[in-house]
């Protein structure tokens, strides 16, 4: 058996067999930047402020009177959307029967718009009601709308702790919102 080639990487020290990925974008996630420094919705949360930018900057998707699908900035898989009352609430009993109606269309909406934009194979949706469930942003309530296809976990989210997205988000947002289904 022959010993993997060692390669000479400049800035990761001494040389050994093993490639890297390079991701310092995701840096700004790890780090906690754009994560609320309070509860209310004037403390930076990200779920108030997306929708006072245009569709492009924000990412969204769609509006809704009174909900939004975005796309996810640190997304699990490609197309990863949220659902996002505009009303700043943290639990789905808060919603009003308005909000819960609307982000169930846009959730419905979701999965329709990515399967025809995406071919997806299935989905993974769900909210993390609290820190302790696992939101990210608990103090805005948002649901997960993840496609997902036959093979797509694979070894670099196991091993590498690194997802590869094919696109730009911008592109990702762009086709997602023309295969949105007519209203």
């Amino acid at each position: 058996m022959t010993e993997p080639k060692r390669e000479e990487q400049f800035g990761v020290g001494d040389p050994d067999a093993f490639q890297r990925l390079w991701t310092p974008h995701r840096m700004a996630y790890i780090k906690g930047e754009s994560k609320p420094t309070g509860l209310g919705p004037d403390d930076g949360c990200p779920f108030c402020e997306i929708p006072k930018m245009d569709d492009e900057e924000g990412l969204i998707v769609r509006r809704g009177e009174h909900a939004y699908a975005v796309l996810n900035l640190y997304p699990y898989n490609s197309g990863h959307l949220m659902v996002c009352p505009f009303r700043h609430v943290s639990d789905y009993t808060e919603l009003e029967t308005a909000e819960t109606v609307e982000v169930a269309l846009l959730t419905k909406r979701s999965l329709t718009a990515l399967r025809k934009a995406s071919g997806a194979h299935g989905f993974n949706v769900g909210m993390n009601l609290g820190t302790v469930a696992g939101a990210g942003i608990a103090a805005h309530l948002h649901q997960h709308v993840v496609p997902r296809w036959g093979g797509d976990t694979n070894f670099m989210p196991i091993i590498g702790q690194t997802r590869v997205l094919p696109q730009l988000l911008r592109d990702t947002r762009q086709i997602i919102a023309d295969a949105w289904p007519l209203d």
